[in-house]
């Protein structure tokens, strides 16, 4: 459902509560809710479920819609999922009393009109938990999701075949491939959401979005009938969003009326050409609510992807947190730890983070520096915790550093050994986190600069990642003979191994 990413950036949520709260208050969910309360066992419905065509006025009446035009559409629609949510019961024509054979009550030949009762799932939206909520609204949003990857025919009945089978070819529509479209399409949109430095609670531009499904990453320039491919994608765009709207997944602004217009006289691929910022709200704005980033990671997971959100480490050990926050953004890795730590006290928090750090396995740096991340929230309560491994090799200087930015009194001075330990393991974390390539330089040539001899020693440093760490130095070092000192050092490191 999204691009090809095995791990995708954590999303923070509202509780379920607040969640739940967002699912009632959706239009067509609440629509929904008010039909099926206005049903009864005099309401008919046809062989698939749906309102027959006599009742639509009077749905319209009970939503409140009488007047609008397009009235009985939003009343079919509401109808529509509140039989895919349980909302309602549909039972079959066949086994409604009055039916003869499958025709009507006057033998009309038409296929008589089944009837409905209450479904369970209405009471549960206002007697069952907030999951209870939200997993009813999930199935609204599937409904939802297919009728927005559904193409729309004035007259779909002449594309019904013999067998009362739609006609799939003579509609020219690939499901699968429609849906798929759909999928990638909410995929990017929640990425960009939920990546750091992307768009986070802002609005989405709709012709930045149809991009990112059409244009290839290696072109630089899009030729004219890319151009083209994109203004087709954001008018199909433009639709789908007007459907998901309703149920709460999106806040959408859609593309300007008059832009059609424009289009015509202008070319497709000319008005799909870059446009000025001041002109980008014309194209359609879209962004995910927060009960669209729920529902976009849950079918994400469905789908067996991995999707981290926010808080749902903070049950777990603390290797499992190390583990987890590896390539978490700095303000996300921040809360999550902060949840977790919220649920112990200071001293067993240090102990199990401590315990967990440990390891020479190659995650085993970047473990140690979220566990020194996480050990400076804690409160000095930690100290006995973190005094009692100054003497491991492996986490001595992490201790020593925690206690000297406390002011802490009797820090016992390092040996030299763990001194240059200590900086390879930092930069073979900065490495594996893949973080800003600036701050990696500059805590390569800070690191360097304090150490008078620093590749003269470093090489013999006993760690299992010394050789990749001299490597990388020799390779981001902006001094060019200190790059070429990390060179050889880390020569003699492979050659010592």
């Amino acid at each position: 459902m999204a691009p090809d990413h095995p791990t995708l950036p954590p999303v923070r949520l509202p509780s379920d509560a607040e969640l739940a709260r967002e699912a009632l208050a959706a239009p067509l969910l609440t629509r929904a809710v008010r039909l099926a309360r206005w049903a009864g066992p005099e309401t008919r419905v046809g062989a698939g479920g749906e309102l027959v065509d006599e009742q639509l006025p009077a749905a319209a009446e009970a939503l409140g819609l009488a007047g609008d035009e397009d009235g009985e559409a939003y009343a079919s629609e509401a109808w529509r999922v509140a039989v895919d949510t349980g909302l309602v019961e549909v039972h079959d024509p066949e086994d409604a009393d009055d039916t003869a054979d499958g025709e009507g009550p006057a033998g009309s030949g038409e296929e008589e009109a089944g009837t409905v009762t209450v479904g369970e799932n209405l009471g549960l939206l206002t007697a069952g938990s907030p999951q209870d909520v939200l997993a009813i609204w999930l199935d609204g949003f599937d409904a939802v999701f297919s009728d927005a990857a559904a193409p729309y025919f004035d007259d779909l009945d002449a594309l019904v075949g013999p067998d009362g089978e739609i006609d799939f070819e003579a509609l020219d529509w690939d499901p699968e491939g429609e849906a798929e479209f759909l999928e990638g399409v909410l995929g990017n949109l929640y990425l960009l959401t939920v990546t750091e430095g992307g768009a986070g609670d802002g609005p989405v531009p709709l012709p930045a979005l149809a991009a990112s499904m059409v244009v290839p990453d290696d072109m630089s320039e899009p030729t004219d009938a890319v151009l083209e491919q994109v203004s087709d994608a954001m008018m199909r765009l433009d639709e789908q969003f007007r459907i998901l709207e309703p149920i709460g997944l999106v806040e959408y602004r859609p593309v300007d009326e008059a832009l059609m217009v424009e289009e015509g006289e202008q070319g497709t691929a000319e008005a799909a050409a870059p446009f000025d910022d001041e002109d980008v709200s014309r194209y359609g704005m879209v962004r995910l609510t927060p009960l669209g980033l729920y529902g976009v990671r849950a079918r994400m997971l469905e789908a067996g992807l991995t999707a981290p959100a926010v808080g749902e480490l903070a049950d777990k050990g603390a290797d499992v947190l190390l583990d987890g926050l590896a390539h978490y953004p700095q303000a996300a890795a921040r809360a999550e730890t902060a949840g977790w730590l919220a649920a112990r006290d200071a001293a067993t928090a240090a102990g199990e983070l401590l315990a967990a750090a440990r390891g020479s396995d190659p995650g085993a740096p970047l473990r140690r520096l979220h566990a020194q991340q996480a050990l400076s929230l804690v409160g000095p309560d930690a100290e006995p915790a973190v005094r009692e491994v100054l003497g491991d090799p492996e986490l001595g200087g992490l201790a020593r550093v925690w206690l000297a930015e406390r002011g802490a009194a009797d820090i016992p001075a390092p040996p030299e050994s763990m001194i240059f330990w200590l900086a390879v393991d930092t930069i073979a974390a900065h490495l594996d986190a893949d973080g800003d390539l600036e701050e990696l330089q500059d805590l390569i040539e800070g690191l360097t600069g304090r150490h008078g001899g620093f590749f003269e020693e470093v090489w013999r440093v006993d760690h299992p990642a010394t050789a990749d760490v001299l490597d990388a130095m020799g390779r981001l070092h902006r001094d060019k003979p200190s790059a070429k000192e990390a060179r050889k050092a880390a020569f003699k490191a492979r050659s010592r191994g």
